[in-house]
C-alpha cells in the first residue's frame, strides 16, 4: 500500500495566481492514475493546497504527523517545486523509517504538455524501490533529501557537489 499525501502545487494543475488564492484545477493524482490504468493499492489523502513558497513549519509539522500516523511504509509527497527541498530536509532529519519520496512537476499538471505524469510514474516506481529514507524524485533522478538542490537557472534539481 502506498499514501499519498497532497499539498498543492502544479502537480496538481494549481495555477497561484498571487498571494489571495489559486485558480481551480480540474486535474487530480487520481486522474494521472485512472489515466495510466495503474494495478497497485493506495490511498490519497489532501494535507493542504497552497503554493510551496507559503508553506511554513505548522504545515510541515503537519505533514508529519499525518506520516508518523500513517500504517503504510511507503509514501508519497505531491509537492510544489519551490521549497520542496527545504520539507525533503525537514522530514529527513526525522528518520521515520518510512520511505518517502516528494514529487512535483514545472509545468502544469493541467497543460498538455505538462511533466507531472511522467515524474508521477517516476517517483512511484523509485518508491517501490528504494530503502527506507526521504527522496525527490524529478527529472529522471532520484535526489538523496540531504543532497540535492534546485537550480533556479535551469529549473532542475541537481545533487550538491
Amino acid at each position: 500500500m502506498i499514501h499519498i499525501f497532497t499539498t498543492g502545487g502544479t502537480i496538481e494543475g494549481l495555477d497561484y495566481v498571487d498571494d489571495n488564492g489559486i485558480t481551480k484545477s480540474n486535474v487530480t493524482i487520481e486522474d494521472f492514475f485512472k489515466g495510466a490504468n495503474v494495478d497497485f493499492k493506495y490511498t490519497i489523502e489532501g494535507v493542504f493546497k497552497k503554493d510551496s513558497r507559503a508553506i511554513n513549519e505548522n504545515d510541515r509539522n503537519l505533514l508529519v504527523s499525518k506520516i508518523a500516523e500513517s500504517n503504510a511504509t511507503k509514501i508519497l509527497i505531491t509537492h510544489g517545486t519551490f521549497t520542496m527541498e527545504d520539507t525533503a530536509k525537514y522530514i529527513g532529519r526525522l528518520n521515520l523509517k518510512k520511505t518517502i519520496v516528494l514529487v512535483g512537476s514545472f509545468i502544469l499538471g493541467s497543460s498538455e504538455n505538462t511533466d507531472a505524469p511522467f515524474n508521477l510514474g517516476y517517483a512511484i516506481s523509485s518508491l517501490q524501490l528504494l530503502k527506507p529514507d526521504v527522496y525527490i524524485a524529478m527529472n529522471g533522478q532520484i535526489f538523496l533529501w540531504n543532497n540535492v538542490s534546485k537550480n533556479l537557472e535551469t529549473n532542475k534539481f541537481e545533487r550538491n557537489e
